[in-house]
């Protein structure tokens, strides 16, 4: 959806970053060796438009791997020991430049679950509030991507400000919130408007590229209990080797564990990514594990992505076509065949291998 479209002068570029880290802490895709992460941007380094995508998604820009959010003291002879004290925290405004479309997508998903009515993760809530999604649209993806299949494409716009898309020796830029319009104008970049037939035809041909799909329209159909004991868990999960890639990966996964570091008489309450893939994931305290096999835990994990979350909240499947779990498994395990497994499967249905 097209709310404004403008252009963006490349020469103008940099004048306008500057402009904006008086206002903004920068994040962009940096290469680092041979892949492509995330960072805060230093003085006078520009995001590297010319990526693919990254290794591992921005998640962790609001959802860090490795978070310390409560500290306390066990000295009695302080007058706060004991009393444990929330972390400061960094909420002044930020820009993350250059998410791709199928990431800022993922934002909205994990932010389901972070975000209820019920019950707000405060870490995620506020680091989401203070910021700006600046999204680049994605020309040439990868034959792995399948975003168009799981409500998301090359220049879907869920979850951003600003959409931009490279067209020579400038940028078109959709704006599509307030926090995108402010963006812009702190810029000072001039914006004569944008040709939108120029950004429906490029819209058009990078979704042309997107050759690989999923099935998902039956998911939501099937029996909850039947498709936990169907009979191709086995086949599935005996490549396996549990090391949670898959996991940490994937943009839409929101699990985490809390520990507690002490080191003499101070320490740190931290939240760590966790993953449904590891043995000690659900191991009880009684030394009994409720999801103790292999088999258990890579049925967990595709039933969460491509069932429960289905039935739970009616947006589709927990995954928006990335490919990253796809590329990055050191055994191959597909989710595309196994939610084409699950889409297509008939109760009282015989073992059928993934590999078809």
């Amino acid at each position: 959806m097209i709310m404004k479209l403008v252009k963006l002068d490349k020469k103008q570029w940099s004048k306008g970053l500057d402009a904006l880290r008086k206002a903004y802490r920068l994040y962009g895709p940096v290469k680092d060796q041979e892949y492509y992460s995330f960072k805060r941007l230093d003085r006078d380094e520009q995001p590297d438009f010319s990526f693919l995508n990254s290794r591992l998604s921005p998640k962790s820009m609001l959802f860090p791997q490795s978070e310390a959010i409560i500290k306390y003291s066990l000295d009695e002879s302080e007058k706060d020991h004991h009393i444990m004290k929330a972390v400061e925290k960094d909420t002044t405004s930020r820009a993350i430049l250059g998410i791709r479309p199928c990431d800022a997508k993922a934002v909205s998903l994990v932010n389901l679950n972070f975000d209820t009515p019920e019950t707000k993760d405060p870490y995620w809530v506020e680091a989401l509030a203070a910021t700006t999604f600046i999204g680049l649209a994605c020309d040439n993806p990868k034959s792995t991507c399948f975003c168009t299949s799981v409500g998301c494409g090359p220049y879907h716009d869920e979850g951003l400000d600003i959409l931009l898309v490279e067209d020579g020796d400038h940028y078109l830029a959709n704006i599509l919130t307030e926090k995108g319009e402010t963006f812009l104008k702190t810029a000072g970049w001039k914006t004569p408007d944008g040709d939108t037939s120029v950004f429906d035809k490029k819209k058009a041909q990078a979704e042309a590229k997107i050759v690989s799909t999923v099935a998902t329209d039956n998911l939501k159909n099937l029996d909850i209990m039947a498709l936990h004991e169907a009979p191709f868990w086995e086949d599935v999960s005996f490549a396996c080797l549990n090391c949670g890639t898959c996991t940490y990966t994937c943009p839409t996964c929101w699990c985490f564990d809390l520990q507690d570091e002490t080191h003499g008489k101070s320490g740190k309450r931290f939240k760590n990514w966790d993953s449904c893939m590891f043995p000690l994931f659900t191991l009880h305290t009684t030394g009994h594990n409720p999801r103790g096999t292999k088999l258990q835990r890579v049925r967990q994990r595709f039933m969460h992505k491509l069932k429960y979350f289905v039935d739970k909240y009616d947006q589709g499947i927990m995954c928006v076509g990335c490919g990253r779990c796809v590329n990055q498994c050191p055994v191959n395990i597909d989710i595309r065949k196994i939610c084409d497994l699950m889409n297509g499967y008939e109760v009282g249905e015989q073992v059928s291998s993934v590999s078809k």
